[in-house]
């Protein structure tokens, strides 16, 4: 505690943002893991499973919109703290009897859920910059990895326990143990985080949604085609297959995923390291460099798949790799959306970019039901894989050189 009362105030800031960011992403990869894996053992097929998470990717892109517009109104603090107390709705919500967990209502639960997700994410990936001196750009880039990389291994770890909580305490069990911790953060960020965070100068009007620059357009693009393509085998493709294709149980289940997450975490909270921070700050050439090489892993996945070469070694190793080559991507695009923003309402460009982000998992986990029920995983792959040359491709109107923070 002594010394703790030595760090600046923004130092503490920093690290009650990411204390609260890290809490909230325990139980978002928790919840989405055990919503698959119970559902599943229920009968729900493929396709409903991703029906279940339509809402939630839905409202993600429309919170991100308005959250961003909101956050700069009102304070990032307050959204925030608005995120954490919706997931508590979103998991108390899923308390009722199993009897009475409809489609319905299990969607509207997963809507608050992602509304609750994306406040919370994009508050925390804005309040960086406005912590970090604008002179500090590799400094920015170590926060922004660190903060994005940790986040993914709980959310990893937050997999895992999903997957432990349900073998152990069964559905409603996990998710009252999961509600009533996250009632505990919540209350303890209300009371440390400081007022008026990131609220911007002038009242920014509904109509300033749309970011106007060029390159943080740009950069949205690329990123709903990127993770669209994690998410088109992620999200209900490759769990259903794993215990279907290879009766893997719930726990095995989990525990991949929470490798790959976790693993995926470290590779991006190292990316500064990897990507060379202490000779250049990444910009749009390492974009379209590190997709060009992400393209090739599924597609050579999908290819062993087809010829059933050693299929599942290559399947499990792949996307091993495939978890790595992204991480690097998604870190340098964390960056870049960061270095693009303006200081001054900041959570406008953000939320705009993290729409593009959330629209591309909305796109990934319809495609991922459908084309899973209808073509196998096989055809998952192959989308996957255009959808990350489209994204390269896109990138290359990216900025070639690191801009300054904007003004």
């Amino acid at each position: 505690m002594k010394a703790l009362s030595h760090l600046s105030s923004d130092i503490k800031q920093y690290m009650m943002i990411t204390a609260n960011y890290w809490a909230f992403t325990l139980t978002d990869g928790a919840l989405r893991m055990l919503v698959v894996l119970y559902f599943y053992e229920l009968g729900y097929s493929p396709l409903d499973i991703a029906m279940l998470f339509v809402f939630y990717e839905v409202f993600g892109v429309i919170t991100n919109l308005l959250g961003g517009w909101l956050g700069a109104r009102i304070g990032l603090n307050h959204t925030m703290n608005i995120g954490l107390c919706l997931q508590i709705l979103a998991l108390s919500m899923l308390l009722i009897p199993s009897t009475s967990l409809t489609i319905l209502w299990v969607m509207v639960a997963q809507a608050i859920s992602g509304i609750a997700k994306d406040l919370n994410k994009m508050s925390a990936k804005s309040a960086i910059k406005i912590l970090v001196p604008s002179d500090a750009q590799g400094q920015l880039y170590r926060w922004v990895a660190t903060l994005t990389g940790s986040k993914n291994t709980l959310k990893g770890v937050g997999f895992f326990l999903g997957g432990a909580l349900l073998s152990l305490l069964g559905f409603r069990g996990a998710v009252m143990v999961m509600a009533c911790a996250l009632l505990v953060i919540w209350v303890v960020s209300l009371l440390s985080l400081k007022q008026d965070l990131g609220k911007a100068h002038s009242k920014p009007k509904l109509t300033h949604i749309l970011s106007k620059h060029s390159a943080v357009n740009t950069l949205s693009a690329a990123r709903m085609f990127l993770f669209g393509s994690r998410d088109i085998w992620f999200v209900i493709a490759l769990p259903v297959y794993l215990a279907s294709e290879f009766e893997w149980s719930h726990w095995s289940v989990s525990s991949f995923f929470a490798v790959w997450i976790i693993a995926y975490g470290i590779i991006q909270t190292l990316t500064p390291k990897l990507t060379g921070i202490a000779h250049s700050l990444p910009h749009g050439v390492h974009a379209v460099m590190w997709a060009a090489i992400l393209a090739t892993i599924p597609l050579f996945i999908a290819i062993a798949h087809s010829y059933q070469w050693h299929s599942p070694s290559v399947l499990i190793i792949g996307l091993l790799c495939f978890a790595i080559v992204f991480a690097i991507n998604s870190s340098i695009h964390s960056y870049l959306i960061i270095s693009y923003a303006k200081v001054d309402g900041i959570s406008l460009d953000v939320g705009f970019y993290y729409m593009a982000n959330a629209m591309g998992r909305l796109i990934g986990t319809v495609l991922s039901g459908w084309l899973f029920q209808s073509y196998g995983l096989g055809m998952c792959l192959w989308v996957s894989t255009i959808f990350i040359i489209v994204s390269a491709v896109i990138s290359i109107r990216l900025p070639r050189q690191a801009l300054t923070s904007q003004a």
